[in-house]
């Protein structure tokens, strides 16, 4: 050896990437920062999401092979993530077993932080309710159009008297004053929600783009119809994945969008907008023992970063 350290990816504390870890967002000095939501107090199923964002960070060590020059995107012969971004891990956000509220406060004030110190949030889940208080940290940034990845509609309005529940967010983010915008993209199957509910989120306005009409349809035609706005935040349920791909959810649906659709969905998205956050949730790793669905989920996470960073090196 010529007495460099080799500090193999897969060796060591394992963060995000294997970035530096900030957990002193009053410190931090990023331009992305990545935060664990181990929450899975909404859900109504299967449980296990609260270890999605440590089941994310050991499937991100695959993808953490990197130097100053970046990751070489092979498709689109373009290097990404070089060392003039900094990407650092800043832990996971607070949760109190058993309360909600305090729960949501400590997620919301986390996201606050990182906004405030000017980097942009990249949040990994937790169940599908932690978007609710991610994106109301985001008022200062609004207007934003939300673009949800998804096999499920999520806009129930309450259950027995439940409005923070993982089949909620997008109605509850409807009702936010800063959300301008939303399109929903990748929904399907019976049970995806009830008649009423597809009335109510068309009332509001937003864009459904059924998985069918995708695969039909293509990418070009799915962006189309997401509305134009100067800013985006996008929510991606690993369920809006073909499940035949990634086992490790607790509410998987038969068909779905496969890698190349969503990798060129996100790529996409970042030509029509400034992409202001992002959260991916509901990996239950629990459920796929060959640990692949934490890899991809690293993987999405990873490209989509750079692709939110090259869109702003241009």
């Amino acid at each position: 050896m010529d007495g460099k350290r080799l500090n193999l990816p897969m060796t060591g504390i394992c963060s995000f990437m294997k970035k530096e870890i900030c957990t002193d967002l009053d410190r931090l000095e990023a331009d992305v920062a990545v935060l664990g939501v181990p929450y899975d107090m909404g859900i109504q199923y299967r449980s296990g999401t609260n270890q999605g964002p440590e089941c994310i960070r050991a499937g991100s060590k695959l993808t953490a092979f990197t130097n100053d020059d970046g990751v070489y995107d092979p498709d689109r012969d373009e290097m990404f993530l070089d060392s003039r971004w900094r990407i650092v891990d800043c832990g996971d956000a607070d949760i109190v077993h058993g309360d909600l509220e305090q729960s949501f406060r400590n997620i919301e004030e986390s996201v606050r932080k990182i906004v405030a110190r000017g980097a942009i949030p990249v949040v990994m889940g937790g169940d599908h309710s932690i978007t609710i208080p991610v994106v109301r940290a985001l008022d200062s940034l609004g207007p934003v159009c939300v673009v949800q990845i998804d096999a499920h509609l999520d806009w129930c309005d309450e259950r027995a008297g439940q409005k923070l529940g993982q089949g909620s967010p997008m109605r509850r983010l409807s009702e936010m004053k800063h959300v301008d915008g939303m399109a929903q993209v990748g929904i399907r199957g019976l049970g995806s929600s009830m008649k009423s509910d597809f009335e109510a989120a068309r009332a509001y306005g937003s864009v459904i783009i059924s998985a069918r009409d995708v695969k039909k349809k293509g990418i070009d035609y799915a962006l189309s119809q997401i509305p134009p706005a100067e800013r985006y935040y996008i929510t991606y349920d690993i369920d809006g994945t073909d499940p035949a791909l990634v086992t490790g959810t607790g509410t998987p649906s038969a068909g779905g969008l496969d890698y190349y659709e969503i990798n060129d969905l996100l790529y996409g998205i970042t030509k029509k907008g400034e992409v202001v956050g992002f959260d991916l949730v509901e990996v239950a790793p629990q459920y796929d023992p060959s640990g692949y669905t934490g890899i991809f989920a690293a993987r999405m996470m990873i490209e989509f970063m750079g692709y939110i960073l090259k869109s702003k090196e241009r």
